[in-house]
């Protein structure tokens, strides 16, 4: 299982943009991380066009289809979406790891259970502005 943003495990950071003129604005060979919805796709479809890993949040199935479609590297869902998408990624052969967001220690245990690629907790995201 992979963990990020823990207080004991060196992981990698994501870096949060909102526009493509913040992606100057990264550490190279940086992982940035968008929030998936449609105004969204100009954005996308640069860190595609020019090779950029990227990590996408969805908050539905359909969303999480689009962001493997799209080519994430990682897609970070709700406790709630979990047990499904990580379900779905294996039934379509993912490319993407599935991330679940949490907030709790404790849910390292129940995502672990569950099968779940990833954790991430809200530290492992760094805001980044233009």
């Amino acid at each position: 299982m992979l963990i990020f943003g823990h207080r004991f495990i060196s992981s990698q950071n994501f870096y949060h943009i909102e526009d493509i003129d913040a992606i100057a604005h990264t550490p190279s060979n940086s992982l940035i991380y968008l929030v998936f919805n449609e105004k969204n796709l100009d954005i996308i479809n640069h860190l595609k066009d020019n090779d950029i890993n990227f990590v996408l949040a969805v908050n539905t199935v359909r969303d999480l289809i689009y962001a493997e479609n799209l080519g994430a590297s990682f897609i970070v869902v709700e406790s709630v979406l979990a047990k499904s998408a990580q379900k779905i990624a294996e039934t379509y052969l993912f490319d993407a790891k599935i991330l679940c967001r949490i907030r709790e220690e404790s849910q390292i245990e129940a995502m672990a259970f569950e099968g779940i690629d990833g954790v991430m907790f809200s530290d492992a995201v760094i805001k980044i502005t233009s």
